[in-house]
């Protein structure tokens, strides 16, 4: 028989007259891997925020390990052992401390630690806890250095070092390389194996096949389906979440405009392989590769965040080559960039001002910004993407991870765009809130070129016309999302296949 770690009883919580929590029944056992599913708004957030110390239940009871648990703040869940890494990186590291810093700072925090800081020592022992995780970087250097994966390693070996008796990971290999999620991984079965309870959120089916023992369903505020055994129901777990199944889409490819944008011999890198390509009026095309395959400075080069190291872009027939973003906005050329917390969301300001800020211009006459204008945007924004919130003057902050999401995709949406280019725009958001956002671009994908980067294959068989495959900073497959070859375009992804583009007779 299993061991208890964590026994939640009828745990409710509500904001105003916003039930939340609606009576949560679970238990979480040690050495076990629990998969926690839920659409936004089903309260993931709350019940985590709960276990971490952050919020306090309105009623019911928490144990940890038979003792009554309800921890008054964050630090207090760490002591206790309840250690959480959470979606946002920069929740879990500070960037503009070094690595070390970072890895030792809650020891450092730790009543009885001594006044005096010693560097060496504390250097020493976070090089200890950077190799249990395998990280290789210097950690003498500054976080704000690292790179979106190499930070989330840092937040995770982090929390490593609390020797935790519950681990909680929200959507922790969204910005991690295959090999370093496969690092990730194997630190898990560690953990589960020394008997660590831990609770993954996650809706990524590669993850959940890997990773998970067990599955719980959350919708409504309510635990709606607990999944044990194996082969666990992936499908049933989604329709316990949804409330319904996921009928299968019908992508119909509509035919495709004149071209918008078009690359000739693009070198995206030193060494790297030529490619060209052409973005298509009424298409939308997905990138798809693993990380450091070159989506991501691909979508920089488009938007003048970087130079290409050779060959040359045409939009509309024209030279290309956007000096600043603000020459690549007026040119018509969007993009919304991936890790939405510190390169998309504007803490400060409420949900209408950051859809709106990118085009003031446009709600503004004689200097002077029209609100109505503005609040009119925001409005339809909210509604066409079902944007849970109470107005359009609530604090950007007050939404989920998944709602904030669709706040950063519906700014670009919500005014016309000769190329719209989205960086994981289904980044850490649920499986309807994945296919509200696919909606929207496709139902507004017509007079313009669309270009999606996105890491999981079943992401880019949702929405694309066109499936592009990049490895090594180069374009190594491209394919009609008709009857694709997906052992091919698997072989593409990691590199397996010798020949460029296509050798495939599904692949058309």
């Amino acid at each position: 028989m299993q061991t208890i770690a964590v026994e939640l009883s009828d745990i409710t919580k509500s904001f105003g007259e916003n039930a939340v929590l609606r009576g949560i029944d679970l238990e979480l056992h040690a050495g076990q891997v629990t998969v926690l599913m839920g659409a936004n708004g089903a309260g993931k957030s709350t019940l985590v925020k709960i276990l971490c110390g952050v919020h306090a239940a309105n009623a019911g009871a928490a144990f940890l390990y038979g003792k009554a648990f309800r921890p008054a703040t964050p630090a207090e869940a760490i002591r206790a052992g309840v250690v959480t890494v959470h979606q946002s990186i920069n929740d879990g590291v500070i960037p503009d401390l070094d690595v070390a810093s970072n890895l030792m700072l809650d020891h450092l925090a730790t009543p009885g630690s001594g006044f005096f800081l010693r560097k060496k020592n504390n250097i020493a022992e976070a090089r200890k806890i950077a190799a249990t995780m395998a990280l290789d970087v210097d950690v003498t250097r500054p976080v704000s250095e690292l790179g979106l994966a190499d930070r989330q390693l840092v937040a995770i070996a982090r929390a490593m070092a609390h020797k935790p008796k519950l681990l909680i990971l929200d959507e922790p290999t969204s910005s991690l390389s295959a090999a370093e999620a496969k690092r990730l991984f194997e630190l898990l079965d560690l953990l589960r194996d020394s008997g660590v309870a831990i609770l993954y959120i996650s809706h990524r089916m590669s993850d959940i096949r890997r990773i998970a023992d067990r599955i719980v369903s959350m919708r409504d505020g309510k635990i709606s389906g607990v999944f044990n055994e194996a082969p666990l129901d992936y499908e049933a777990a989604v329709r316990a979440m949804l409330g319904h199944g996921m009928a299968d889409l019908d992508i119909h490819i509509p035919e495709a405009g004149k071209p918008v944008m078009q690359l000739k011999n693009l070198v995206l890198a030193e060494g790297a392989v030529p490619f060209s390509l052409d973005l298509h009026s009424n298409e939308i095309i997905a990138v798809t590769g693993l990380v450091g395959s070159g989506k991501t400075e691909l979508a920089k080069v488009l938007f003048g965040l970087a130079k290409p190291h050779a060959g040359e872009m045409a939009l509309h027939g024209a030279p290309y080559a956007p000096a600043s973003q603000a020459a690549a906005i007026a040119a018509g050329v969007f993009l919304c960039p991936k890790d939405r917390a510190s390169n998309a969301v504007i803490p400060g300001f409420d949900i209408c001002k950051n859809i709106t800020v990118p085009f003031l211009p446009r709600h503004a006459r004689f200097s002077f910004l029209n609100f109505a204008s503005e609040h009119k945007t925001a409005q339809k924004t909210i509604s066409d993407l079902g944007i849970i919130c109470q107005h359009n003057t609530d604090e950007i902050g007050s939404l989920s991870g998944g709602n904030q999401q669709k706040v950063m995709v519906g700014r670009w949406l919500a005014e016309s765009a000769a190329l719209l280019v989205l960086d994981e725009p289904f980044q850490g958001v649920d499986i309807k809130s994945r296919r509200d956002i696919g909606e929207k671009i496709r139902s507004t994908a017509s007079g313009r070129a669309t270009i999606v980067m996105v890491s999981e294959i079943d992401e880019a068989l949702e929405i694309a016309d066109r499936i592009i495959v990049m490895n090594d900073q180069t374009m190594v497959g491209d394919h009609r999302n008709e009857q694709a070859d997906l052992d091919l375009v698997l072989a593409q992804v990691v590199g397996r296949q010798n020949n460029l583009i296509g050798n495939s007779k599904n692949a058309i």
